[in-house]
């Protein structure tokens, strides 16, 4: 027979996200200066009396006497607290309306204020426990009532021993003085509530600390409305992201950890063991064996176009979904190879190079226009095919090959092979993928194959040219000019010393590996590949990934959502479905696509049924991973 629980509930700061007197205090201080150094001192003694450094009514006393309210403020204060609800508590709304009867309201603000607020979520008035304002004729909050039992040290507690409930007592709380109830040996358990403000003092006292209330009902195996507390998904971001990718996690509730640079095999293997999303540039090698360190990994988003440093078959063997970023960054590669291409043909990497030691060289020698030169693009893709619209907009003529057949844009001319392109272009540019059989994609055989004094970029793949091959063909002057941008090996972070054979040669503008670099870039980048992640978690939805079939699914609502990865073999969705079906579960919508490697489907349930159906799924054989969303 399980024990009767009750659960004690702070209002401040964990019903809702604000202290009520500090809102208080907005309300009735207009003059903007006078209520900034008062707002400051009353958050500097609700501090003080949270964390227990002063006895409470003399928090509460001084706070009152700062603010000078009166009561046509209170009507103003409630409205303003209705939009405070803490988000968690407003989500849960099932677990207050099933434990009305066992939920209270204890607190050391006022029931003025507090009753209105928690009744929104069906607490009763009844199990609200909190002061009382005293005013003057005017209507001048002038006091409290001193008499209550919650204006002096050890309130909490005397109060919820008065009540005498039978059962275990459960506090959650952000405030030493909910502490204090545990710690008079009132209650079973102290769980510090961290969602809007965390307490070193108070956290270190805690049986356990809860991010939010979904934690809480989630050790506690109470209903929730997140079927996983978002907490307690682990993200590790990598390679120096953008903060905003940063900041979009932590807003969802999740857990993130930064690491700047890059990370080893082993070094990432040793901290991928409860991570939920792993977050990469193109210097973090996510291979078989890192994969097999990650037992909890769901999502790993490539903060880049390429996806050649992830292992895909595994990821997708492993039931882990991989998104990139493949247009985030295109005008910042595109605009970077048309700046390169000017320089180059103005040779004004060498003239920049003499002047800084002194070399006055006025010559128009070896320096041209771009205009009216045949630009070849080798990779036709996003990033190509936008170069070719503005270099022919700066009077180029424009060249393209491709492996796969492309729509011209403008008045571009495709190349039938790439040795056709080669012969004839002044300026060679490479856009390319990062596929395996791109390797040495330029090598001895291609350099011979180009006009002598051709201008060549690659700002795609490090190892789809060969280094040492186009060394020999700038030091023979063969090219006139060349920028790269990607190199076979790139130093895994800003201490380790470049080294390459392309060091130190003429009109070689070298880069480290900063095309996409552009701050807009980064933030386009670090707001699209986390929002893919997030909507995956959230409601399973795999559109744009690069190893998924791609569902783009409807809202969740009034529903339950089963998600089953499973590999590609026949007859898995009859056995998803006679698994429902035995069950007496009705289905309200069902999503399945497949790829070569695995199956994707997606079925709605009603609310209510056998919860042990979810184990049932995932003894289905050939299942790879199954979850459910509330």
């Amino acid at each position: 027979m399980s024990t009767h629980k009750h659960f004690i509930i702070d209002f401040d700061s964990t019903f809702t996200k604000v202290e009520a007197l500090d809102e208080l205090c907005t309300i009735c201080i207009p003059d903007p200066a006078r209520r900034q150094k008062v707002l400051a001192e009353i958050q500097r003694i609700t501090d003080l009396g949270m964390e227990g450094e002063i006895p409470l009514v003399d928090s509460l006393e001084q706070r009152l006497a700062l603010l000078q309210a009166n009561r046509e403020h209170i009507d103003t204060l409630i409205e303003h607290l209705r939009g405070q609800i803490s988000d968690s508590f407003k989500q849960n709304r099932a677990f207050f309306e099933a434990f009305k009867d066992d939920i209270y309201i204890i607190s050391n603000g006022f029931r003025e204020f507090i009753v209105p607020i928690v009744r929104e979520l069906g607490v009763k008035p009844e199990n609200v426990f909190a002061n009382s304002f005293v005013y003057d004729e005017a209507g001048n909050i002038v006091g409290f009532d001193r008499q209550n039992v919650l204006t002096q040290n050890q309130g909490k507690a005397q109060q919820i021993k008065a009540l005498q409930l039978p059962g275990e007592v459960y506090v959650i709380g952000d405030g030493y003085t909910d502490y204090e109830i545990k710690e008079a040996g009132i209650a079973d358990k102290f769980y510090a509530f961290t969602e809007n403000v965390s307490r070193d003092k108070v956290v270190g006292k805690a049986d356990h600390v809860t991010p939010s209330l979904d934690e809480f009902l989630y050790v506690n195996r109470l209903p929730s409305a997140l079927s996983y507390p978002k907490n307690r998904i682990k993200v590790l971001v990598l390679e120096g992201i953008h903060e905003r990718a940063v900041n979009m996690f932590r807003q969802e509730g999740y857990q993130v950890e930064t690491v700047a640079g890059a990370l080893e095999e082993d070094e990432l293997c040793a901290r991928l063991h409860d991570v939920s999303i792993l977050c990469i540039r193109s210097k973090t090698q996510v291979t078989a064996k890192a994969l097999e360190h990650a037992p909890r990994l769901m999502a790993v988003g490539a903060f880049c176009i390429g996806t050649n440093q992830i292992d895909l078959r595994t990821c997708t063997e492993r039931g882990v979904i991989v998104f990139n970023a493949p247009y985030s960054n295109t005008r910042s590669v595109v605009e970077m190879a048309i700046g390169e291409i000017i320089m180059l043909s103005r040779g004004l990497v060498e003239k920049s190079n003499r002047m800084h030691v002194g070399e006055w060289d006025k010559s128009a020698k070896g320096s041209n226009e771009i205009r009216g030169k045949k630009l070849g693009i080798i990779g036709y893709g996003n990033i190509g095919s936008q170069l070719s619209v503005l270099a022919e907009s700066l009077g180029m003529e424009v060249y393209f090959y491709d492996v796969v057949d492309k729509l011209a844009l403008g008045n571009a001319k495709v190349c039938h092979s790439l040795a056709e392109l080669l012969a004839l272009a002044d300026i060679i540019t490479l856009h390319v993928d990062g596929r395996a059989d791109n390797k040495n994609l330029i090598g001895p055989k291609e350099f011979e194959l180009m006009k002598p004094g051709v201008l060549f970029l690659n700002l795609a793949r490090g190892h789809v040219v060969d280094i040492e091959a186009l060394a020999q063909n700038i030091k023979s002057g063969k090219i006139r000019g060349c920028a790269v941008d990607v190199f076979p090996y790139e130093p895994k972070n800003n201490q380790e010393k470049f080294e390459s054979a392309l060091r130190g040669l003429p009109n070689t503008l070298l880069s480290p590996h900063v095309g996409g670099s552009t701050e807009e870039a980064q933030e386009n980048i670090a707001q699209y590949v986390p929002s893919k992640m997030i909507d995956y978690i959230n409601t399973g939805g795999s559109y744009n990934s690069v190893n998924f079939p791609n569902l783009q699914l409807p809202a969740l609502r009034n529903a339950h959502r089963l998600i089953h990865i499973h590999r590609n073999v026949p007859g898995i969705l009859a056995k998803i479905n006679n698994v429902l079906a035995e069950n007496q579960i009705n289905i309200l919508g069902q999503y399945l696509k497949t790829n070569e490697t695995i199956g994707y489907v997606i079925t709605d349930v009603d609310t209510k049924y056998d919860r042990s159906v979810i184990k049932h799924l995932k003894q289905i054989p050939d299942t790879i991973k199954s979850r459910t969303l509330y």
